[in-house]
């Protein structure tokens, strides 16, 4: 049997044949940095996003606050370094002020049955309150609270938008008391009679609609850190704008 031969420009397969080419050390430091360059950017694009969000967000609060603001500064006397409360129905927040400045924006629920001053009515009244009490310092979260003292019932925040058809008062309370009278202080009408408070919910999944029986219901995260912010006797301005 015959046998061909190579010819002399044919080269035998060497072991590498088949990978890919290698790397120098000069060019996969040169990759390496490149693509670090990258992630970063890409992180510091996603917060120079998100800042410029909420900087938006706080604008266009501010906007829809900036009247109650001057009516506390001019007819309740509020110092610009003292905070105040703006609670929007009509959004379902709540703006938490200082420095004539949004500084939070947080997600509520005001009463299902829109807005009023009348006793048993079950709505949530307008106008100017004051943090009268604060409860529930350093309680567990989610902790029970029956005729504001805390029960050794704990729940888990319901994050399905679910009725529960129980109206518990969950994690921190914050009492209001109405500083207008024949509006929300005195027969009647009296906000602190009708025990009106700023207080956590398990109902959480119905945050951000209509959904309390009077009061301003917030997610228990968000009431601990509103809590921990606002002292006691702070402005809390209720705006007469229902639901949309």
């Amino acid at each position: 049997m015959m046998h061909k031969n190579h010819s002399s420009n044919e080269t035998p397969l060497d072991s590498d044949a088949g990978k890919a080419p290698r790397m120098s050390k000069r060019k996969f430091l040169a990759f390496g940095l490149a693509t670090t360059g990258a992630v970063v950017a890409g992180v510091v694009g996603e917060k120079v996003m998100s800042s410029a969000t909420e900087k938006t967000k706080r604008e266009r609060a501010w906007n829809e606050s900036k009247e109650s603001v001057a009516r506390l500064v001019s007819e309740f006397d509020l110092q610009p370094e003292a905070y105040a409360i703006v609670v929007n129905p009509e959004k379902q927040e709540l703006y938490v002020i200082q420095n004539n400045a949004v500084v939070e924006i947080y997600p509520i629920s005001t009463s299902i049955k829109g807005i009023g001053t009348r006793s048993g009515s079950e709505k949530t009244p307008w106008g100017t309150h004051r943090i009268k009490e604060k409860i529930g310092d350093e309680v567990e979260v989610g902790t029970v609270f029956v005729a504001r003292e805390p029960t050794e019932k704990v729940v888990e925040p319901i994050t399905s938008p679910i009725d529960t058809n129980e109206d518990l008062v969950t994690t921190r309370i914050m009492w209001l008391e109405g500083e207008e009278p024949n509006i929300n202080q005195g027969s009647g009408v009296d906000s602190h009679s009708r025990y009106i408070y700023i207080h956590g919910t398990p109902e959480e999944g119905l945050i951000g609609q209509p959904a309390s029986h009077g009061c301003i219901r917030m997610k228990n995260d968000d009431v601990v850190k509103l809590f921990n912010t606002v002292p006691t006797g702070t402005l809390v301005e209720i705006q007469a704008r229902e639901y949309r």
